[in-house]
């Protein structure tokens, strides 16, 4: 890296990264924290913390080891675990943080809104994690990468997964050692369902024989897991594995995406069935999964529940067929980023719910602003994105209701917004 220099930070950057300026130029400082005076190196506008001169007030004690640079479990450049980024500001102060995301997103695309009070999940709330694994000499690792590298933090704690997760990891490391090839990844899909752990592995070429097989399955067994998967093929399975998703007990496909936290999942859909009127028959849940939100939207009216992705899409209609009370679902397989749903095919129904990836669901916006639906429930982790999806509703004739900040990436610079709007 770059030469030490004495920096002073002035503020926290996006990515929580302490933000300052130097002679040549902004430079960002992870680990550092407005109103310190810290030594850093910096190579252009990359610094590496080396020490805090003078701490900030709202400097606190990190709840993980694995945190920051100045802790034992650090890599051998003396960077810790790259999962979280502010572990180390006061809680007040990161929410306060948190909510300037949402609020500066808004307010680049010229929007003014009073936020809802933040809603949060607490410690050990995440019920799901994506792991690296890789062979170090005879051992085994598996974990999260180190901050702005490739470097492995070999995991021993995790404030954030849920303990079920970061018990398990010493029996998985065992488990997957003869699968690991030199220099060659794995990765490890971990989720806490409600009756147990369900674990994917994925990215060996090593090929097994059916003794070992039965071994990794005795192995699962010992481990207490729900069910193993390779590469989404089930390999054992004690019973099927399960998440509420209202009154629905859902099946999720191996590695399929779910929101990370039940409780935020809950809260979510709370907001989204209380922008339901009273008189309201027919919803579109649009983006759906496996129905985080159908089930619950079906409490109340008929939906239409719309995904491009046919395993989550099967999962959904499974779990309706077992779910009393929620026949009133239909599901349909679209891909609504090539084939948004027009004006006509929006009139039928009283709200519509969208919950894109990160990039969004501009075209279905666009849709949305020329249709006459009451209520548009936008959820999404990116407030970038959802700004601009917000802008064209707005300028289509929508008023902005509420926005309500969910931070169920505790200590990331991610943070999911549900925003309520109204003709």
């Amino acid at each position: 890296m770059g030469e030490t220099q004495k920096l002073t930070i002035a503020r926290l950057g996006a990515q929580g990264d302490g933000v300052a300026e130097a002679a040549q130029g902004t430079v960002f400082v992870p680990f550092a924290l407005p109103g310190e005076t810290v030594e850093a190196e910096a190579e252009g506008e990359r610094g590496r913390l080396v020490r805090v001169l003078e701490p900030s007030l709202q400097r606190v004690a990190p709840v993980c080891r694995h945190f920051g640079p100045a802790f034992e479990a650090c890599n051998h450049e003396g960077i810790g675990c790259g999962g979280c980024a502010l572990q180390h500001l006061a809680p007040d102060a990161y929410t306060l943080w948190k909510r300037g995301l949402v609020t500066q997103a808004l307010g680049a695309r010229g929007i003014a809104a009073e936020l809802d009070p933040t809603i949060a999940v607490g410690l050990g709330a995440r019920r799901r994690a994506v792991l690296t694994a890789r062979r170090q000499g005879r051992s085994v690792q598996i974990g999260f990468h180190a901050a702005g590298s490739h470097d492995l933090i070999d995991l021993e704690m995790c404030s954030v997964l849920a303990p079920e997760i970061v018990g398990v990891l010493p029996g998985l490391r065992n488990l997957i050692g003869p699968l690991i090839e030199d220099r060659k990844d794995l990765r490890v899909h971990v989720l806490r369902a409600e009756n147990g752990l369900d674990v994917d592995i994925s990215g060996s070429t090593i090929k097994t024989s059916p003794k070992q097989r039965a071994a990794l399955a005795q192995q699962a067994a010992d481990l207490g897991l729900v069910r193993l998967c390779f590469d989404r093929e089930p390999l054992y399975q004690a019973a099927q594995p399960f998440i509420r998703c209202g009154s629905a007990e859902v099946v999720p496909p191996p590695s399929v995406f779910l929101q990370a936290s039940r409780e935020a999942e809950a809260a979510m859909a709370a907001i989204i069935a209380g922008a339901f009127g009273k008189r309201a028959k027919q919803a579109a849940d649009l983006f759906c999964g496996v129905g985080a939100f159908t089930f619950a939207l079906a409490a109340k009216a008929k939906v239409v529940a719309m995904d491009n992705d046919p395993i989550a899409i099967e999962a959904l209609e499974d779990a309706k067929r077992r779910t009393q009370g929620v026949r009133g679902i239909e599901t349909r397989r679209r891909d609504l980023f090539q084939e948004p749903l027009a004006r006509k095919e929006l009139e039928p129904f009283d709200l519509v719910v969208f919950d894109p990836p990160r990039a969004g669901a501009k075209a279905q916006a666009e849709m949305l602003a020329k249709s006459k639906v009451p209520v548009v429930v936008a959820v999404s982790c990116n407030p970038a994105t959802l700004a601009r999806d917000l802008r064209i509703l707005i300028d289509g004739g929508y008023r902005l209701d509420s926005v309500s900040p969910i931070d169920q990436f505790l200590f990331t610079a991610h943070v999911e917004v549900v925003a309520v709007l109204r003709r």
